[in-house]
């Protein structure tokens, strides 16, 4: 009996119909015919209810439903949810569909209606955006069941709860690397480009001929086949690049509820992806206080699985970053020739210059790219239409801190750091870009 109690409701139906009985039986008392004909309509109503209870509850299983979840979830993408609901009932049934969504969405008012005839089912496809990784707990699915009476409704808890991990963007790593070899096949021309920082690999060695740089000469395996011998090298064609992450509180800041470090985060996979795919190399680390999460760059299989689960795994309190522990352990780690593509943000030139002795001193020894962001809150200040003398000066405010990141893009050129100055919702591409052009220049 308590199964049937806290499933079973009476609908707003029912209610407004009771209403109007009860002011027939108030009229009755001054028009007995009224008292007469609300005592049937009580009747009558009654029964119904009990005829709709009873067809209600006669089939246990009235409902079916299937939920469609993926593996994992995207951040800050649209995840697509599918719901398959079937109706085994014998009537028309009027259904409202209440998803237990993640705590993180803050929806409570997530409700499907719909009518699915007898013996048919209907699909619900609905798309989730979340913008933080961690973990999200899919509820059970509600629904509340009526016939075409609707006086009465009965409540089905259907579905399992289900646990799914949010991931950096994935699901626009073939848009990226569509983009990256497509628009990225650009002709340079035939002008040999001095390819500064390369190494070079042994291929073989083999037998001197006229031209030869005798700088190669291999004199042990010359005093063994009694002729000139060579070492012949090929160019390195992999070379290492690192995504280097700020997770300090210059990367707090949230556009379109996500923050900044989401953001790097999510470009740290799709450049590691495509930085794969041209055959370099692809590592990353982050730090604050310290260092974390470094995955050391090397071009194998498992690669990208290794990026991924450390970047999922990124976790901050945005504290005031380290950049003098950053380049100690960077000297020390990374010994040999590499991109270092930085994700950080600078407001001021001060704190540019609080941190650009650190950042020449990386320069030195590798091929540093700053990627940091505009402000576009200041740039819709600056292009709004000012009403007051209050708006002036606001408008003025967002225009000098706008002109400090235009100082901070020369002051890094000044000292020959390349640097990517772009939108939130831009960096990705941008970096992507940016990246493409360095390698295509022979930088690197």
């Amino acid at each position: 009996m308590k199964h049937y109690y806290n499933s079973l409701f009476l609908n707003n139906r029912f209610f407004y119909i009771l209403a109007v009985i009860a002011v027939l039986f108030v009229i009755g008392f001054f028009a007995p015919l009224f008292s007469y004909i609300s005592k049937v309509l009580l009747l009558i109503l009654s029964l119904l209810v009990l005829v709709d209870v009873f067809i209600l509850f006669k089939n246990k299983n009235g409902i079916k439903v299937k939920r469609f979840l993926p593996e994992r979830l995207s951040n800050g993408d649209a995840n697509k949810i599918t719901l398959q609901i079937k109706n085994k009932y014998s009537f028309l049934s009027h259904l409202s569909i209440i998803e237990e969504l993640p705590f993180q969405f803050q929806k409570r008012d997530f409700i499907f209606d719909l009518k699915i005839p007898s013996k048919q089912d209907k699909t619900i496809h609905y798309d989730v955006k979340p913008t933080q990784r961690g973990v999200y707990n899919f509820g059970h699915i509600n629904i509340y069941a009526s016939t075409p009476l609707q006086l009465a409704t009965k409540k089905y808890v259907l579905g399992k709860e289900k646990e799914l991990k949010c991931y950096p963007s994935f699901l626009k790593l073939r848009d990226f690397n569509f983009k990256a070899f497509t628009d990225a096949t650009i002709s340079y021309g035939t002008k040999k480009v001095r390819r500064i920082g390369h190494s070079l690999e042994f291929e073989q060695i083999k037998e001197y001929v006229s031209g030869d740089d005798i700088r190669t000469l291999n004199w042990k395996a010359t005093a063994k086949r009694n002729q000139l011998m060579i070492n012949q090298y090929v160019e390195e064609k992999s070379q290492p690049v690192y995504s280097i992450i700020d997770k300090g509180r210059a990367m707090q800041m949230h556009f379109n509820n996500i923050s900044l470090l989401d953001y790097a985060v999510n470009a740290t996979l799709a450049i590691s992806n495509v930085i794969l795919r041209k055959q370099d190399k692809a590592g990353m680390l982050s730090f604050s206080k310290k260092l974390e999460d470094i995955v050391v760059a090397e071009q194998r299989n498992s690669q990208m699985n290794l990026i991924s689960e450390a970047l999922y795994n990124i976790k901050t309190d945005f504290s005031e970053s380290d950049f003098s522990s950053l380049y100690a352990v960077v000297k020390r780690k990374i010994t040999n020739r590499s991109l270092l593509i930085l994700y950080t943000n600078f407001e001021t030139m001060d704190g540019l210059n609080r941190q650009l002795s650190y950042l020449r001193a990386l320069a030195k020894n590798h091929l540093l790219l700053v990627v940091f962001f505009k402000n576009t809150e200041l740039e819709s200040v600056i292009n709004s239409k000012s009403d007051n003398i209050q708006d002036v000066y606001d408008t003025i405010i967002a225009e000098k801190f706008m002109h400090e990141k235009k100082r901070i893009v020369s002051a890094l050129k000044k000292y020959g750091i390349q640097s990517v100055l772009t939108e939130p919702q831009n960096l990705t591409g941008d970096t992507i870009n940016k990246y493409l052009e360095l390698k295509s220049r022979g930088l690197f």
